[in-house]
């Protein structure tokens, strides 16, 4: 029995007319088609529950003016390309409004996983593109015992983490006594790329989410790596830079190596076992000309690097860092033009689980301000991503709470894996 009661759903519209909007969809965002709605769960400590949800609302309608597109709907033109559709006459937003007064912030805060706040976010195993037919974005908001959780699913074909969070400001902004968004979303995607690529894709008949009981049981862990924590792992990585790069390996790669040697270990995998490091990365200020940070949509892409298991473990920490820090570097205008090309020449839709063989893939970033989210009522007393988009071996990486340089990481792993991981103090660091 779920302890979540859902009392009614409502759906929220931009507070003016706007008229019809299309918006072609680029081939940043196309291969995000196959992936599942991008969930997202802030929780809060407070009161007046109804008066919250009303002042959200109210909130939505007028941020929803500017980001008009999570009111819309995927649909396609007359030659089958995808794109975002807007119109006044659409349904916009869906907000759910549930109780679940034995749930408490500290129950919520201390949960490592993602078991006990499954039911407080919305579209748990649906697909991207099901927003053909669905709202891009619906927002599940539940009176706990001692707060409030918001529970968000954004269609991740429209949008990446940047504009997430973009989003998320501005609409906290609004709440907390802003008359306007203080960053206008840049909506021209076709100034970044224009090439027009028809897909034929149609819904899976039974789509499966990574949580359901396909392969290895799966675990998820969050791991809070404290300032202290951080910098002993920098410095650690940093303590001889590579003789073919003069520059210092950042918090980033110092933290991406420290996680993908220690996963690798906790596998048990053989010494000729391949594995593979994926990082999606923001390319805004990639391309050329660059985009601004305020681009609306995706402006991610995938960057891979792979090594031998037993070459990762057997060399000393630059080794790993310096495979990370190349491929990122290499992942310039031109690296980006080329795959772009490549990809629209021959479409392949990622699934959520293509990141590679033994991998250790990152999303989200620790740059994101998550904790200045606060609607009027304070700062979210945490910030997680719910179970979509879950495959053995992704990370989610977030600002930690106590700020500054802490760092909170997610990692989901298969069940034997991640047991070794938790036990394993030279990961753990407690400092």
């Amino acid at each position: 029995m779920s302890k979540v009661k859902i009392i009614s759903t409502s759906h929220v519209k931009p507070g003016k007319m706007i008229g019809r909007k299309e918006c072609q969809l680029v081939t940043f965002d196309l291969p995000y088609l196959a992936f599942y709605y991008n969930q997202k769960l802030l929780f809060y400590k407070c009161g007046e529950f109804e008066a919250k949800v009303e002042k959200l609302k109210d909130g939505l309608r007028v941020v929803l003016e500017e980001f008009y597109q999570l009111a819309g709907k995927l649909g396609k033109d007359e030659d089958g390309v995808f794109r975002v559709e807007y119109d006044d006459d659409m349904d916009g937003v869906e907000v759910v409004e549930a109780t679940a007064m034995e749930i408490g912030i500290e129950e919520l805060a201390t949960e490592d996983g993602t078991a006990s706040f499954k039911d407080l976010i919305p579209y748990n195993g649906v697909l991207n593109l099901e927003g053909l037919h669905r709202p891009l974005l619906s927002v599940q908001v539940t009176k706990l015992k001692d707060g409030v959780a918001m529970g968000c699913a954004f269609n991740h074909a429209i949008l990446d983490g940047t504009s997430t969070w973009h989003f998320m400001s501005s609409w906290a902004q609004i709440c907390s006594g802003s008359n306007s968004v203080s960053v206008s979303p840049f909506l021209e995607r076709t100034k970044v790329r224009n090439t027009r690529v028809k897909l034929d894709l149609s819904l899976p008949p039974n789509p499966v989410n990574g949580d359901a009981n396909q392969g290895p049981q799966l675990r998820e862990k969050l791991f809070r790596f404290s300032e202290a924590a951080i910098d002993k792992i920098k410095s650690k990585v940093n303590s001889t830079p590579p003789s073919d790069s003069s520059k210092p390996f950042s918090t980033f790669q110092s933290l991406a190596y420290h996680v993908w040697h220690h996963v690798t270990l906790a596998r048990e995998l053989k010494p000729q076992d391949y594995t593979v490091f994926t990082l999606f990365a923001d390319c805004r200020k990639r391309v050329d000309p660059p985009m601004p940070e305020s681009y609306f949509g995706n402006l991610i892409h995938a960057i891979f690097t792979v090594t031998a298991a037993g070459l990762l473990l057997a060399n000393p920490p630059q080794f790993g860092a310096s495979l990370v820090q190349k491929a990122i570097e290499a992942h310039n205008a031109k690296a980006i033009e080329e795959r772009n090309k490549e990809w629209e020449a021959a479409p392949k839709i990622f699934e959520y689980k293509d990141a590679g063989v033994n991998c250790v893939a990152v999303g989200s970033s620790p740059r994101f301000k998550v904790y200045d989210v606060d609607f009027g009522w304070g700062k979210p007393e945490g910030v997680r991503s719910g179970s979509n988009n879950r495959f053995d071996g992704m990370v989610y990486l977030y600002q930690g709470k106590s700020g500054g340089r802490s760092i909170d990481v997610e990692i989901a792993l298969e069940a034997g894996a991640l047991e070794k991981l938790e036990k394993d103090k030279a990961f753990v660091l407690e400092v």
